[in-house]
């Protein structure tokens, strides 16, 4: 079942993907041959206008194939490299601004239904730094080293990404403005510095769409800052190798998501679906803007330089970049599955 719920998820996610790619190259006068969901051999397929819609067995996300995209075909009419600079860019960008997009609308889903997790202190720990500080159950935390503190998980991942560093800490008491000087403690029991706060666990309703709205677009901000931070954290060698996790261990995380949430109904599961498609569909877009070759990102890169010269990269070159960064990505794939792997066998 958990494969099904991940298969489910990262089709919706990649073919939402591939689809910003398909809309932007229509609009820019880009011929799409193909566009798919799914990979492998067709099932099921329909001859376009100029485009075939198909439908493929494996169901691993899809595709779009245009006209000339990694060929030297500026001469032919309709072809990627026939357009302008521009119009490739925003091509190719498109994809990842579609996963931000999905994301976007997951949350006002979750938002809509069930609110925020609100920065509102709900027990102080006794032994703890925030206890001696001063800091009260009720406490609305605005700020955290002058970093504004929107939802709770704002304080949390800080805290995480700073470990043992002291932070000062911004409270709304009653409509007063409170700051404190907070040295977190090493709770041995999980290995974390803490500095003994805890919230409800709970969400709290907004008011309005255009409330609504407004924390959806933080919502999505917070995932893409996350995932940003994860990576500067891992490129510093904060994260050891076997502990970097790949799609083995998503789907893992998927299912034990949905089995949790089973035990409340129908709708609690979907909402938790909803709110995991906003955190992988905006990674993706964030990986996928990264400026490494046969990512998204890596293209970009490539087309800026072409914009700045003023003629394009030699495309053979172009080419071989990508592809011996696509062979590496892979290496890097079945790195991070075999952890995932090993971690199930208990290795």
């Amino acid at each position: 079942m958990s494969i099904i719920f991940a298969l489910i998820i990262f089709g919706v996610i990649v073919t939402f993907h591939e689809f910003g790619h398909f809309i932007v190259a229509k609009k820019s006068g880009i011929k799409v041959v193909e566009f798919s969901v799914g990979m492998g051999p067709r099932i099921l397929s329909r001859q376009g206008k100029e485009t075939r819609y198909s439908l493929k067995l494996l169901p691993l996300g899809g595709s779009c194939m245009m006209l000339g995209e990694d060929e030297d075909e500026e001469s032919v009419e309709g072809s990627f490299n026939s357009v302008s600079v521009p119009k490739r860019l925003a091509t190719i960008f498109a994809g990842p601004l579609f996963n931000f997009i999905l994301a976007f609308f997951m949350a006002m889903i979750v938002i809509g239904a069930v609110g925020i997790d609100k920065s509102e202190v709900s027990e102080v720990v006794d032994g703890y730094p925030a206890k001696e500080a001063g800091i009260e159950a009720g406490d609305i935390i605005t700020a955290i080293d002058g970093h504004r503190v929107v939802i709770y998980r704002d304080l949390t991942l800080y805290l995480y990404m700073h470990p043992g560093k002291d932070v000062d800490v911004t409270v709304n008491r009653q409509g007063k403005k409170l700051d404190f000087t907070i040295h977190p403690k090493l709770n041995e029991k999980y290995n974390q510095y803490m500095i003994g706060i805890a919230s409800s666990g709970g969400r709290v309703p907004v008011k309005g769409p255009m409330e609504i709205v407004k924390y959806s677009a933080y919502e999505v901000k917070y995932n893409i800052t996350s995932t940003l931070e994860s990576l500067a954290y891992m490129i510093k060698g904060k994260v050891k190798a076997n502990e970097i996790s790949g799609p083995v261990g998503i789907v893992n995380m998927i299912g034990d998501t949905v089995k949790e949430s089973s035990a409340y109904g129908v709708g609690v599961v979907l909402l938790s679906i909803a709110n995991m498609m906003i955190l992988l569909s905006a990674n993706l877009g964030v990986m996928n803007l990264l400026p490494l070759p046969a990512l998204d990102g890596g293209r970009i890169l490539f087309l800026i330089i072409e914009g700045i010269l003023g003629r394009p990269v030699n495309r053979k070159a172009e080419g071989m970049v990508h592809l011996i960064g696509f062979a590496l990505l892979m290496l890097f794939m079945v790195f991070v599955m075999f952890n995932d792997v090993r971690r199930l066998v208990g290795f």
